[in-house]
């Protein structure tokens, strides 16, 4: 359980960060002028960022209120699938405002589409692909499934 709670302090900081620039990007006399689109898809890079760091605190709160004092394996299967959740999320999250930043920068949807689908595949690729290969090769899996 230790493993899966530093994991998440150290991914936090970095979210919170990124919510906290998302937050304050809308007072910005700019976001006024963006297309509806590019507005919405803000707002909802808010919102997949705010169930990340919900995601990310999930392990610690689960562990501390359900099971205090207890590492179960559930309790390592919920913290290990709440991460990797929060690391969706977060995929989500930084796509979308990927995709307002290049819209902003080039007034091109095409280019901000394919600058949100490179990220999108990159963050998959390094965040779940590479990993569940490494696993696979390994061997890692068959007695561990969930966790």
């Amino acid at each position: 359980m230790g493993h899966i709670l530093e994991e998440a302090r150290m991914v936090l900081p970095g979210i919170q960060a990124l919510f906290g620039f998302q937050t304050v990007a809308v007072f910005n006399e700019r976001f006024a002028d963006l297309p509806d689109h590019a507005q919405v898809c803000h707002v909802l890079a808010l919102a997949a960022v705010i169930v990340a760091i919900g995601l990310v605190m999930l392990p610690a709160a689960y562990h501390r209120l359900a099971q205090p004092g207890e590492v179960t394996l559930n309790t390592l299967k919920i913290g290990s699938r709440a991460i990797c959740y929060a690391l969706a999320a977060l995929t989500g999250g930084i796509t979308l405002d990927l995709y307002v930043v290049i819209h902003v920068v080039s007034e091109s949807r095409a280019a901000s589409i394919a600058a949100a689908i490179l990220a999108f595949l990159l963050l998959n690729g390094l965040w779940f692909v590479y990993p569940l290969r490494a696993r696979r090769r390994h061997g890692y899996g068959a007695t561990d499934k969930g966790a």
